[in-house]
């Protein structure tokens, strides 16, 4: 879940409306942190956005598959991202307060959420159907249309999920003269927040989002690629004996990119995650003066996610790397030999896919 921050020099908590006497207070100048973390989040929003829309050019070109359309759900996802999060949280960084008036907080408030859990589900859907290939690959595996219906349940999980944050999320005017050593030039201006009338409700549903936005998800992924990588290290004296003088699968490099997905996603999201849990539960732990650098250093950490996918979902794969050389020196579209070298998976998973077809044809599944 994304928030934004309020303002540099104090922090309301999001419960209440109250003030407590230990937040009023004078912070000393944080201009050039400031001015670090708005240049941070923009280059994360030039890049971010570069590598999604990359990414889904070349994806657009293959061929339409389960995959395929799992991996443009999460480039649409981390796009939304991009676009409803990063720009509006540099902004406010660098203002201390909202400009974009009530209905665009309600509305970036829903979109942040939504979008968030969408990219979360995405990375989790597509373990799960590479788990399918890699572990069964003779067995079923979902289609299109198994597809599109997960897609339209992804969103419409994530829309219920997020609607609080469109009844719960309101401006709040005036607030700055509550405080000290604050310039008239604030006085009435707003901060974008989501004040709870029940603080029970409120760690209910932050305690929710935890679960559901990472907790599951990475319990879910790590277990999905920690069984691909146990079958892959099974199979690999497999593979050695069935194409003796040929050069087996580099399962260290495959090992490697199963680790960096999982680590990956649990090094991007820990900080904003660990960061919202103490908040929630007891903010009096968090300095007051360095609570918008902070919470700006994890969220950034966060949003990062929109920078590493791209390279580990699309970068890596041979075909992409095959389909952006044919545009830079316009050279002939790749052939279509085998369905699988239309899969947008990472090249060594490809392979190893392959590989597993052919043993599955010769023998028993191991």
């Amino acid at each position: 879940m994304n928030r934004t921050p309020a303002f540099d020099t104090v922090t309301l908590p999001q419960s209440n409306w109250s003030v407590p006497d230990h937040m009023v207070l004078h912070c000393k100048n944080t201009s050039d942190i400031t001015v670090l973390l708005a240049t941070s989040y923009s280059l994360e929003t030039v890049l971010g956005i570069l590598g999604n829309t990359c990414l889904i050019g070349i994806v657009a070109r293959q061929k339409a598959t389960a995959t395929n359309v799992l991996l443009t759900n999460l480039i649409v996802s981390e796009l939304a991202m991009c676009i409803f999060c990063l720009p509006f949280t540099v902004t406010t960084v660098l203002l201390n307060y909202w400009v974009f008036g009530e209905a665009m907080c309600k509305v970036t408030a829903f979109i942040q959420c939504a979008s968030v859990t969408v990219s979360v589900l995405s990375l989790v859907l597509i373990a799960m159907e590479r788990h399918q290939l890699i572990l069964n690959p003779t067995g079923w595996r979902p289609g299109l249309s198994e597809a599109y219906q997960g897609v339209a349940a992804m969103w419409t999980f994530a829309s219920l999920l997020s609607l609080p944050f469109v009844t719960n999320s309101t401006l709040r005017t005036g607030i700055f003269k509550w405080y000290s050593g604050v310039v008239d030039s604030y006085a009435d201006k707003s901060i974008c927040t989501c004040p709870w009338s029940s603080e029970k409700d409120r760690l209910t549903y932050t305690t929710a989002l935890l679960l559901l936005q990472y907790c599951a998800p990475l319990a879910v992924i790590l277990a999905c690629y920690l069984r691909i990588y146990l079958r892959l290290r099974k199979r690999e004296g497999l593979f050695e004996k069935s194409k003796p003088g040929c050069q087996t699968v580099p399962l260290k490099r495959v090992n490697l990119l199963l680790a960096s997905m999982v680590a990956a996603f649990a090094a991007c999201w820990l900080p904003l995650h660990v960061f919202n849990a103490i908040e929630d539960w007891n903010y009096k732990l968090i300095p007051s003066c360095l609570h918008d650098v902070i919470f700006s250093l994890c969220h950034l950490t966060g949003m990062a996610s929109v920078c590493v996918n791209p390279i580990l979902y699309g970068f890596l794969n041979k075909n992409f790397k095959k389909e952006v050389k044919d545009l830079i020196v316009s050279c002939h579209h790749r052939s279509s030999e085998q369905e699988y070298e239309h899969l947008p998976l990472p090249t060594m998973q490809t392979e190893t896919s392959k590989d597993s077809l052919r043993l599955s044809g010769q023998q028993a599944p191991v």
